[in-house]
């Protein structure tokens, strides 16, 4: 894994570049909040959801709960982005359309539109 540096209005993004998924439970989503930290320094997350483990899409898991409750507890910002079409879920197009009303969390169809969520 590592990071591409995007940088827009003053904010700074580290866009995660792998070839394998990276997130797959909360200590590896959060290693990628403390190394986009350490080796980009910020906590402002930009990710293909192809990197995430795909439980975390299916919100009985709790694994995504858990990972944005452990971001959010260390200040972190994550925008995940790809195609959210095939999902059939109430709850999970629920979860998407209220997290895309905050600030923290977002989920979009680019990876230019997750910069854009995270830099505004």
């Amino acid at each position: 894994m590592e990071f591409k540096n995007i940088e827009k209005n003053g904010i700074t993004c580290a866009v995660v570049v792998a070839d394998e998924p990276v997130i797959t439970d909360a200590q590896s989503a959060l290693d990628v909040l403390m190394s986009a930290k350490y080796d980009v320094g910020t906590k402002n997350i930009v990710i293909d959801k192809k990197l995430i483990a795909e439980e975390f899409f299916i919100l009985s898991s709790g694994l995504a709960g858990e990972i944005l409750q452990k971001y959010i507890n260390y200040g972190g910002r994550i925008a995940i982005h790809g195609d959210y079409s095939h999902y059939t879920s109430k709850p999970l197009k629920d979860f998407i359309y209220e997290s895309n009303k905050g600030k923290d969390v977002f989920f979009v169809s680019t990876e230019e539109e997750a910069v854009d969520m995270l830099t505004r």
